[in-house]
C-alpha cells in the first residue's frame, strides 16, 4: 500500500479546497484538521491577543504554547481579525465567501449576529459548506453551554462508565469532542460530494449530545428496547463473557472472546480445556449468567504466569489479548506493528499523532507545525486584496 505524505504523485483528496476556521477549542478545530490532513488550506479566525482558548490551556506546556493546542492545529494558516471591529468582520467575511468549506462553532445565533451565518455567505456562495458545531443544538439548547465533561454527565456517557460499586466517571480524554469532530467530517465531505453533482453547498449542524447519542450503539438500543438505565461494569461487556480485564500473575490482561470457538481456544491455552465443555460455560448466555464463577476459574489459571507470557500464548491460540497499556506503551506497540503513528512537522517540533487514514492511490498533507496566533494575517490580507471571485482558491 502507497502511504505517508509524499507517497503519491495523484495528490490529497482536498487538494485545492479552502477552509474557513472559525472554531476554537476542540470539536471544530479537530475537524478542521483533519480537513488539513487530507489537503485543504485552512485559515484559522483568531481574536487578536489571546486567539484560541486552548493556547492557555496548560500544563503541559510545550517550547512555543501548550501541547493542547498544537494537538489539533497543525497544517493551518493563522489571522488574527476582531470581529467586533467592521473591518474585521469585512475582512472575515470575504475569507468566509471565498471558502469552499466554512466551519464555526460559536452560540447559536452569534454568527448571524456578525453578518457572518449561512445565509448571508451562501447569498454570494451558494456552493459553500457551511458547518455548525453546537453544544445542545440550536433549538431549546441554543442557550446552554457545550463543555464535553458536561455532555459525558448529561447525555449518559457517564452513567455506564466506572465501577458499580463507585461513582459516575468520563473518559480520560474528551470523547465527546472527538466523535462530534469526526461527525463533522463526515458530514462536510457528504455535502462536498453532493455538491459535485448539484452545483450547491448546505448548511450541516452536529451537536455534542447527538453526536455522543449516536455514539451509544448497543447501549442505546439496549435502553430503547427495554427501558433499562444501563450499568457501570468497569471494564466488563454487558452481552460478551470474557470480554474484560484479567487478572494475571503480575497484573491485569485483557481478553475478549466473542464467540464459543474463542473460548474453547483461550481455555484449551490456559491449561483447562474442560471448561468450555462445562454445561455453565458452554455459550456465551452461559457465560454472562455465570460470569463471575468463570473469572474466578479463568483468574486461578492466569495467576500461574505474567500477562506477558499469556499474551504469547493466547495469541498463538488466536484469541483476541492484549496488554493494559498506558499511551507511550501504545505508541510503541503501533510503530512495533508499523503503523507509523505518528509524523514530524518541522524541525524544532515535537512529533505529532498522524491523520488515522492511509490511500492506496493519494496521499495526506505534507505535515506543517501549528500556527503562532496571527502568523500569516498579512499574507491573507494580501490574498483578499487581489482580484479574486468566490472559485479562485490560490491562498499561497
Amino acid at each position: 500500500m502507497v502511504t505517508g505524505p509524499h507517497a503519491s504523485p495523484l495528490g490529497c483528496p482536498l487538494e485545492g479546497s479552502v477552509v474557513a476556521d472559525f472554531s476554537r477549542v476542540l470539536a471544530g478545530p479537530l475537524a478542521t484538521m483533519t480537513l488539513a490532513d487530507l489537503g485543504a488550506r485552512v485559515i484559522k479566525i483568531e481574536r487578536p491577543g489571546t486567539g484560541d482558548d486552548t493556547r492557555t490551556w496548560g500544563p503541559p506546556y510545550s517550547r512555543r504554547s501548550t501541547t493542547y493546542y498544537e494537538s489539533l492545529n497543525r497544517g493551518k494558516r493563522s489571522i488574527a481579525l476582531d470581529l467586533g471591529d467592521p473591518a474585521g468582520r469585512e475582512a472575515a467575511f470575504e475569507i468566509a465567501v471565498r471558502a469552499d468549506i466554512v466551519v464555526e462553532n460559536f452560540k447559536p445565533g452569534t454568527m448571524d449576529r456578525l453578518g457572518l451565518g449561512y445565509g448571508a455567505v451562501s447569498a454570494r456562495n451558494p456552493g459553500t459548506v457551511y458547518c455548525s458545531i453546537t453544544g445542545f443544538g440550536s433549538g431549546g439548547g441554543r442557550d446552554l453551554l457545550g463543555y464535553d465533561f458536561i455532555v459525558q454527565a448529561v447525555g449518559g456517557l457517564m452513567s455506564i462508565t466506572g465501577h458499580a460499586d463507585g461513582d459516575p466517571v468520563k473518559v480520560g480524554v474528551a470523547l465527546v469532542d472527538v466523535l462530534t469532530g469526526k461527525d463533522a467530517v463526515a458530514g462536510i465531505l457528504a455535502a462536498v460530494i453532493a455538491r459535485q453533482r448539484t452545483g450547491l453547498g448546505d448548511h450541516i449542524e452536529v451537536s455534542l449530545l447527538t453526536s455522543l447519542l449516536g455514539s451509544l450503539v448497543n447501549q442505546g438500543q439496549a435502553a430503547l428496547e427495554t427501558g433499562a438505565a444501563g450499568q457501570p461494569m468497569g471494564n466488563r461487556h454487558p452481552s460478551v463473557v470474557p470480554y474484560e480485564t484479567l487478572r494475571c500473575r503480575d497484573g491485569l490482561i485483557a481478553v475478549a472472546c466473542g464467540n464459543d470457538g474463542q473460548f474453547a481456544r483461550m481455555v484449551t491455552a490456559l491449561g483447562d480445556a474442560g471448561l468450555a465443555g462445562r454445561p455453565e460455560f458452554r455459550t456465551n448466555a452461559d457465560r454472562v449468567a455465570h460470569r463471575d464463577e468463570l473469572v474466578s476459574e479463568l483468574e486461578r489459571l492466569l495467576r500461574a504466569a505474567d500477562g506477558n507470557v499469556w499474551v504469547d500464548r493466547l495469541r498463538a491460540a488466536r484469541v483476541p489479548v492484549g496488554k493494559v497499556n498506558d499511551i507511550p506503551q501504545a505508541i510503541a506497540f503501533a510503530e512495533e506493528l508499523g503503523l507509523d503513528p505518528t509524523v514530524e512537522v518541522g524541525d524544532g517540533w515535537t512529533r505529532q499523532l498522524r491523520h488515522p487514514v492511509s490511500w492506496s492511490r493519494y496521499r495526506t498533507a505534507a505535515p506543517t507545525p501549528p500556527p503562532d496566533n496571527g502568523a500569516d494575517t498579512d499574507e491573507i490580507l494580501a490574498w483578499l486584496s487581489a482580484t479574486a471571485s468566490p472559485s479562485e482558491h490560490d491562498v499561497a
